[in-house]
């Protein structure tokens, strides 16, 4: 991964980590995933979702104010 990326979000659902992902993407953002998840045990970790640094403000706005984090 490219050394200007920044993790911007954590999760431990996969669901929850494609849905943010492609609401980057559609927004213009390009956003990557790297799953940390045990390959055995999948309780375990999480998937950390990255994207370009000069990104980083306009990525944590959309992800702070979309529904699927109003829990």
């Amino acid at each position: 991964m490219a050394s200007d990326f920044n993790k911007i979000y954590q999760t431990g659902n996969p669901i929850e980590a494609e849905i943010i992902i492609q609401m980057l993407e559609e927004n213009g953002i390009k956003a990557v995933s790297m799953n940390k998840r045990d390959s055995s045990y999948q309780a375990f970790g999480v998937i950390e979702i990255y994207c370009p640094a000069n990104d980083v403000v306009t990525a944590l706005h959309l992800i702070n104010n979309n529904p699927i984090n109003e829990k």
